[in-house]
């Protein structure tokens, strides 16, 4: 574990040095801070709450997770540097921590830059802050349960085009089950739906964004990282014979 601090420093440098990272995040940023005060109505109804704003998160995150999970891999096998990496004392499951925890922070530092709307709220009345607290702890936690299925799916694809597409559609499903089910309803069994329900990300994320960050729910996200992060490395290690 010597020199996982070492690819997770190069990843952020990466990131930080990539168009698409703070074009990504302007968007999320712009999108986030319109509908956080759109569909909270903070202006009209003095409202104290950010439910409606993180209300949306599912939906937000399509619009940073697939570019943060493009840079992951992509540029590795494009310049040859997977090759050079084989070379060095360095692990797998090394690689693929270090890279997730890289992007699974600029992540976190985008969502930290949607405060104006928590000092908005504060000052328009008293919210209570340990729920707006947990709230964003959720969703980090959904954006990490995001990112981990994008570093996945990096491990099965070397072309740019080809991860973003496929993550997106892949989070645009999860972030849309429930709307699919209800369609469905009345063609599966009521107890299949409700089960399948419960493990989608977005209701568990829905759950805790009441503002009870339950212990099971957020072990769910950390199980669901921990899961993505081991398909990955066990991908890389069977490409890599």
């Amino acid at each position: 574990m010597k020199l996982l601090p070492v690819i997770f420093k190069r990843q952020l440098v990466s990131y930080f040095s990539a168009p698409a990272t703070y074009l990504s995040t302007a968007v999320f940023l712009t999108a986030a801070t319109a509908c956080g005060f759109h569909t909270s109505q903070l202006l009209e109804q003095n409202s104290v709450d950010l439910h409606g704003f993180f209300q949306l998160h599912p939906w937000m995150y399509l619009l940073l997770t697939p570019v943060l999970s493009t840079q992951l891999w992509a540029d590795e096998h494009k310049a040859g540097a997977m090759d050079f990496l084989k070379t060095l004392p360095i692990t797998c499951f090394e690689m693929v921590v270090g890279k997730f925890l890289a992007a699974w922070v600029v992540s976190g530092m985008a969502l930290l830059l949607t405060f104006p709307l928590v000092i908005t709220v504060n000052y328009l009345g008293n919210p209570d802050n340990t729920v707006i607290a947990s709230q964003y702890l959720a969703s980090w936690l959904l954006a990490g349960s995001y990112l981990s299925a994008g570093c996945f799916i990096c491990t099965l694809a070397r072309h740019r085009a080809v991860i973003f597409t496929v993550t997106l559609c892949l989070l645009l499903a999860v972030s849309g089950l429930s709307s699919i089910l209800d369609a469905i309803e009345h063609q599966a069994p009521i107890w299949l739906i409700d089960r399948i329900i419960s493990l989608s990300p977005s209701t568990r994320f829905d759950a805790i964004d009441q503002g009870v960050l339950a212990l099971q729910d957020s072990l769910y996200f950390i199980s669901m990282i921990v899961a993505f992060l081991a398909a990955t490395t066990i991908a890389l290690n069977i490409r890599n014979g």
